[in-house]
């Protein structure tokens, strides 16, 4: 695998260092799964492309989720291991805690061991790539890129909120945002940086969240088929064009391999085998929302209803007694993870039941699948707008964490929109598969951005 790295990124002469030193880049993720991967994604595509050395910043119990990286580039990336002063629990992923605002408050402990490590290199970085949970990152005295994992669109929402919260969220009246392109109009909780979000209940969380607009620049997993009106937006905002949307990297990145799964793939790859084209929903909430029984219960009643086959990845879900010899032979439910990017390319399957976590769209976009959206917290229900309203690629089925769907409606719903009913969104839904796939080609959008991004960061 080396060998056809180093085929693909060739170094010409010219921009090799005299010394013989390489562009060295940090890069700082934020222990989440959902934050974590994509970046190391685009570390890796940097190193296809670029003739640099990268050190990244990670915790001792998340130095395993950079194994792929490190097996890919042994000779230009390392692991920059710094325990944590005080973990709460001991813990250090969200996946251990999940509880974003106390992890985000142990990560800013790391910023004098930060500095020490930076003051003592004998060739420190020129560039830093750290996640927009990290805006304290900010000040370490290096260029600083603010990586998104969410959407341009909830970025531009952040950009807007950040200074008129005070009056902004007195209004118990739907919003509408005459700034933003398409002036979308939203219910107040639905907006990022709510006075209720656990995220905002510290003023350091908020300002991270704001500080990242006067960082160097702003890297979005992101493409423009899908959000650019809005990335231009925040270059006008910024006032610059050092915005740049390279996304899916998913679908050009690592790949998330098997370590995690706990299903038999290729059982579950033989009954989609056995399904009619585009007959299957999937259906997953993401790697960090537990349904409580009632909806459990609800969702269950649903797809009993609505007749249609499906996969519930339900994970620690409390699925309902007797549900899964009811529907033997219609349905599977895998406990635990499941191969999400195989599943969706499926020719089988013809929608996904999703919270519309950004990772989740993007693999759905890329796969050219419709999805059914249930939002629940933080961008979802921004994602969901985009999805629904502007893209048409979508359909509302339920939203808010804690809402149990009635599941009669529910189960019509999903009959009518896997059926006959669904047929126009699903069109959609391809076109702009191959639309999001164009851009991760070799003159597509994204690569493109890949490549201004590479060049802007040699330039440093």
């Amino acid at each position: 695998m080396t060998e056809v790295m180093h085929s693909q990124s060739p170094t010409p002469p010219h921009d090799s260092k005299r010394n013989g030193s390489k562009q060295h880049i940090m890069v700082f993720p934020y222990p989440a799964q959902g934050h974590l991967r994509p970046l190391l994604d685009l570390t890796h595509q940097l190193c296809l492309r670029g003739d640099i050395t990268v050190s990244i910043i990670v915790t001792p119990k998340n130095l395993p989720h950079l194994s792929p990286l490190l097996s890919a580039h042994p000779s230009a990336v390392s692991a920059v291991t710094l325990p944590l002063p005080h973990s709460p629990s001991g813990a250090e992923n969200v996946r251990d805690l999940s509880c974003t605002p106390h992890v985000m408050a142990s990560l800013r402990q790391l910023r004098e061991p930060i500095i020490k490590w930076l003051s003592s290199h004998p060739n420190p970085p020129v560039a830093l790539i750290s996640d927009f949970f990290l805006g304290w990152t900010n000040d370490l005295g290096v260029p600083r890129f603010a990586f998104f994992s969410s959407g341009a669109f909830f970025a531009s929402l952040i950009h807007y909120v950040s200074d008129k919260r005070d009056h902004l969220y007195d209004q118990t009246e739907p919003v509408c945002i005459l700034d933003l392109p398409r002036s979308p109009v939203f219910k107040t909780e639905h907006l990022p940086l709510t006075p209720q979000s656990p995220l905002s209940q510290d003023v350091n969380n908020v300002r991270d969240m704001t500080m990242n607009f006067s960082s160097h620049g702003c890297i979005f997993n992101s493409c423009n088929c899908l959000e650019e009106e809005y990335m231009e937006y925040l270059k006008l905002k910024v006032g610059h064009n050092r915005v740049f949307g390279v996304g899916p990297v998913s679908s050009i990145g690592l790949g998330k391999g098997n370590s995690e799964l706990s299903v038999d793939v290729k059982a579950l790859l033989s009954w989609l085998d056995g399904c009619p084209d585009g007959s299957v929903l999937y259906i997953c909430f993401g790697s960090q929302k537990v349904l409580s029984k009632e909806q459990c219960d609800a969702l269950a009643l649903g797809l009993e209803k609505s007749m249609t086959q499906f996969v519930w990845v339900a994970k620690t879900d409390p699925i309902p007694n007797g549900f899964e010899d009811r529907v033997s032979g219609r349905g599977m439910i895998v406990r635990g993870w499941a191969p999400q990017v195989g599943v969706l390319s499926h020719v089988a399957v013809g929608g996904f039941l999703s919270h519309c976590g950004w990772n989740s769209v993007l693999e759905a976009m890329a796969s050219g699948t419709m999805i059914l959206t249930w939002p629940m917290e933080a961008d979802q229900f921004v994602d969901a707008k985009l999805l629904v309203e502007y893209m048409g690629v979508a359909v509302s089925v339920c939203e808010g964490g804690k809402t149990v769907p009635n599941p009669h409606e529910l189960g019509w719903v999903l009959a009518e929109t896997m059926g006959e009913q669904g047929r126009e969104v699903r069109a959609r839904a391809k076109e702009m598969g191959q639309k999001a796939r164009a851009a991760t080609e070799a003159r597509g959008s994204s690569t493109i951005e890949l490549e201004r991004l590479v060049k802007e960061l040699s330039s440093l």
